[in-house]
């Protein structure tokens, strides 16, 4: 089960130092000037769990922390999954009310991947590579990174090939390939880890690389773990030369993955574009429950990527749709010719794996446009004022070892709309709120924690992890964090 919340803030570090990508949300589009929208898709959480660790202690997030696609994608909605492998995933669309003003819409896009049992992964290369720099030598750093991959080791198989490569000052191997089943050899391997030293993520990183091509499975899973602060200071520190290096892997059949520790010198930026330059995903562990779902629970979808390059493009009818924005996925727009260009790379979905995007929409006639309207706009095509369709969806995707893309096709129709949203978009519509209010508010009208609140609280559902529980302490805490004080150091009225 998820932490309690702790009694009291902890001490702030006295220099914070990290880093964050700037990013402008997404804005407004009149649907006559551009009525198409293409993004690629993203499965990473590191945001979610990155956000919570600093409103448990008592701070609020840089608005750049704040990821909308990472924060509604933490949780999983039910979407439907594939009926057999011939297609990889199924995508589903539910359009409905937005909460916050009834006279918009929400429309939920969800990707469930087809999943597998563990016992039928294929055989894995993974090597670990760990930072054990002096900034890794605190309680949620090195000790929490060791107590964590501790958790993966019981399910690796005498299949599995596992090394450990450590990187400070310089690089050294820890454990050159092992089989997987000598679980006593790597949980010491792992226990012997100390914290040291600057940083030298290059050297560490090419010696990486080596070992996993050393252990090569052909048809397997060959991947690296990169656990770090992200506080790369010494070797190539430039980030451009680091994700030149990690894209040339990944083409060569080696992914990288990245988990993201402790705080105050935290790159948040540099461990988010490691992970997408090598098709993997980034994960922030703030606790050992985080390491667990994300190890344990998640293992498979991280380990297996079931589909490669999925790009999504919608193309919204302008004849019902007066303007639309995209939540989230700032970092991930491409242009419309990106979405049949096969040498473009987009995000990948593991087994089992759910995405999950999410527009607003501003209907003709609904008098809720937010932009002002065109003095000479062209008129509606005819066709478009007599089709039944509200939008059209179209999906490409690669299979695993294949260059050319296949197209998926769904229309979003009129008849569609929902009086009433569902339990799950209703709760997807509380985190995406969430997310607004932490960034500022400005998209969400006048809905307050309390609503996000009572929305959240009347779509729970089963909850079986109490994640969603979990997610309601949250938005108490950023209601407290969020609020000014009075100079007497009471609540604002």
């Amino acid at each position: 089960m998820p932490m309690p919340m702790p009694q009291r803030p902890l001490p702030r570090p006295a220099e914070n130092t990290e880093h964050y990508d700037t990013r402008e949300d997404n804005p407004v589009r009149r649907t006559r000037e551009a009525p198409v929208s293409t993004f690629s898709i993203d499965v990473d959480t590191g945001s979610y769990a990155n956000v919570r660790r600093m409103l448990r202690d008592g701070y609020r997030p840089p608005a750049d922390a704040v990821r909308v696609e990472e924060m509604l994608n933490y949780f999983d909605y039910g979407h439907p999954a594939p009926a057999s492998r011939e297609v990889p995933f199924r995508v589903t669309t539910e359009l409905a009310p937005a909460p916050w003003n009834p006279r918009r819409q929400l429309l939920m896009v969800g990707i469930k991947g087809y999943d597998v049992d563990k016992r039928e992964l294929p055989p894995a290369n993974l090597v670990l590579l760990v930072d054990t720099s002096g900034s890794m030598d605190y309680p949620d750093r090195l000790p929490l990174l060791k107590r964590a991959f501790a958790q993966l080791v019981p399910q690796l198989r005498a299949q599995d090939r596992v090394s450990i490569v450590a990187y400070a000052g310089t690089a050294g191997l820890v454990l050159p390939p092992t089989p997987g089943d000598r679980h006593g050899e790597i949980l010491a391997a792992l226990e012997g880890l100390r914290a040291y030293g600057s940083t030298n993520g290059d050297e560490g990183l090419r010696m990486a690389y080596a070992m996993a091509r050393q252990a090569y499975i052909e048809g397997g899973v060959n991947r690296i773990l990169l656990a770090t602060d992200g506080d790369f200071n010494a070797g190539i520190t430039d980030r451009g030369a680091l994700l030149t290096l990690v894209a040339d892997q990944r083409r060569a059949g080696i992914a990288l993955s990245t988990l993201g520790f402790g705080m105050g010198n935290y790159n948040d930026a540099m461990a988010e574009r490691l992970a997408d330059a090598g098709d993997g995903q980034h994960a922030y562990i703030d606790t050992l429950e985080e390491a667990r779902r994300v190890l344990v629970q998640q293992m498979q979808a991280t380990l297996l990527t079931i589909a490669r390059d999925v790009k999504v493009q919608v193309e919204f009818n302008p004849a019902v749709v007066a303007e639309y924005r995209l939540v989230g996925y700032e970092n991930r727009l491409l242009r419309e010719e990106d979405f049949a260009n096969d040498r473009v790379d987009a995000g990948d979905i593991g087994a089992g794996h759910e995405v999950t995007a999410m527009y607003e929409l501003t209907l003709v006639g609904s008098g809720a446009e937010r932009l002002p309207p065109l003095r000479y706009a062209d008129p509606v095509p005819a066709a478009a004022a007599a089709s039944a369709e509200l939008a059209h969806l179209r999906l490409r995707y690669k299979l695993p070892g294949q260059d050319e893309s296949r197209l998926l096709e769904t229309p979003v129709l009129r008849s569609a709309l929902r009086a009433q949203a569902s339990e799950s978009l209703r709760f997807a519509a509380a985190v995406a709120g969430y997310a607004d209010l932490l960034r500022g508010g400005r998209y969400v009208d006048q809905w307050t924690w309390d609503d996000i609140a009572a929305t959240a609280r009347g779509a729970l559902g089963e909850d079986r992890f109490g994640l969603r529980h979990e997610f309601l302490r949250l938005v108490d805490v950023a209601r407290d964090v969020t609020t000014p004080q009075t100079g007497n150091g009471g609540s604002a009225e």
